[in-house]
């Protein structure tokens, strides 16, 4: 008996909604980096894209435990000599909540060309609106 590997034609792709609200933004960015990369699947293969496609609802209503929105802190460089830009978690909630989680999501990919095409099918808002209802997305619930 052989291991079942997935072909990349193979692949059925859905279309879920995650809503943020009120839940932790590491919980919610590891479940949609679970869905994007295909875990749930009982044909996962760790070298094809498998997984589905990820929409992220009211990620400003995302909550961040402990003293993070005051401590922990978004770094980004300009590539130019002291070019070092820093901004706390609060202010990044406040100002672009969605680069947040897209931020957290994108750290729980491979970090290569697969992850690269996983992380195009995460699609994330701000609001409760999202204009992909001709997809026919389905809610995921987790931790219910």
């Amino acid at each position: 008996m052989s291991t079942f590997m997935a072909k990349t034609n193979e692949v059925e792709r859905k279309w879920y909604v995650i809503d943020a609200a009120g839940k932790p933004l590491g919980r919610v960015a590891s479940e949609a980096a679970r869905l994007l990369r295909g875990k749930h699947k009982t044909i996962f293969t760790p070298h094809v894209d498998t997984g589905d496609h990820v929409i992220v609802i009211n990620a400003e209503q995302a909550v961040l435990t402990g003293k993070k929105l005051s401590q922990k802190m978004y770094y980004h460089h300009s590539r130019y000599p002291g070019g070092m830009k820093l901004v706390s978690y609060g202010t990044l909630m406040q100002n672009r909540p969605e680069r947040a989680m897209e931020k957290a999501i994108k750290g729980m990919l491979p970090k290569n060309r697969l992850g690269a095409q996983m992380y195009r099918k995460l699609k994330v808002y701000k609001g409760g609106e999202h204009p992909h209802e001709a997809q026919k997305p389905e809610v995921w619930n987790f931790g219910e």
